[in-house]
């Protein structure tokens, strides 16, 4: 088992006060990665060159491709990056948890490691939350941004995903399944998590649309989706999962 490297960057600071318009802040954005190796180093280069004020916290899930490899030699030597090892593949969900636990920054944001999503966006999904209007903002695939066009039945699927979360959480949502989520780190840190896989998605959308007083906004981004030959992951028994969550966390009321 591989020990966390924790002592090779920056310490940035730990502020619990709402980030603000013109306020000084810091994001973090949390990389859950696993056998990314063509893609990881320029998706953590590709968030550092973005303009906004960040750590960047990649947690590897077990990768049995060289990634780890990867980000021993290169990734970990990347200025303000931290970068912790899962002892083995437990994922996505159990991934987040652990990089939510050891983010420091104001706001948090969900960054994949396969260059689906652009950070360059990142600045304007945040943005709501600096304007003092919301808590959470999800980044929607569906309203209008650019989007490499792919699997129609995979679109379906998130429309029906996305209808019943909303039927559940009241919420009028689009694109309940986005990777880029953006929370106030106190509100994300709030809320107790139990999903490994996938089924975070639905799973942190019911229980925050549960908390009372909490703001949602959605703000349109761009969306580069990869083909299951490029390394896509996500499949048909994560579409059930989904299903099954919604139903445990919202209408059992778990």
């Amino acid at each position: 088992m591989m020990t966390n490297h924790q002592d090779v960057k920056t310490n940035p600071r730990d502020s619990q006060a709402k980030p603000e318009a013109h306020a000084e802040y810091m994001v973090s954005v949390v990389m859950p990665c696993y056998n990314e190796r063509p893609t990881i180093v320029k998706a953590v280069q590709r968030v550092l060159d973005a303009p906004f004020p960040k750590e960047v916290v990649v947690v590897d899930d077990g990768s049995t491709d060289g990634t780890r490899d990867v980000l021993l030699n290169e990734v970990e030597k990347m200025p303000n990056v931290r970068v912790f090892y899962q002892d083995k593949n437990r994922g996505k969900g159990a991934a987040l948890r652990r990089g939510f636990q050891e983010a420091n920054g104001d706001i948090i944001i969900v960054q994949d490691a396969d260059l689906e999503y652009d950070p360059r966006d990142i600045p304007s999904v945040v943005q709501p939350i600096l304007d003092g209007d919301a808590d959470v903002v999800y980044g929607s695939r569906f309203l209008g941004g650019p989007h490499r066009v792919l699997y129609y039945w995979h679109s379906v699927g998130n429309n029906l995903l996305t209808t019943v979360s909303n039927m559940i959480s009241d919420l009028n949502l689009t694109d309940m399944e986005t990777c880029y989520k953006a929370f106030r780190s106190e509100v994300l840190k709030g809320i107790t998590l139990q999903e490994d896989r996938f089924g975070f998605e639905p799973e942190v959308t019911v229980k925050l649309a549960r908390r009372p007083g909490i703001r949602v906004y959605e703000v349109p981004i761009s969306y580069k989706g990869r083909t299951y030959a490029e390394g896509k992951k996500i499949g048909l028994k994560d579409a059930f999962r989904a299903m099954y969550c919604l139903a445990r966390y919202g209408i059992v009321k778990r």
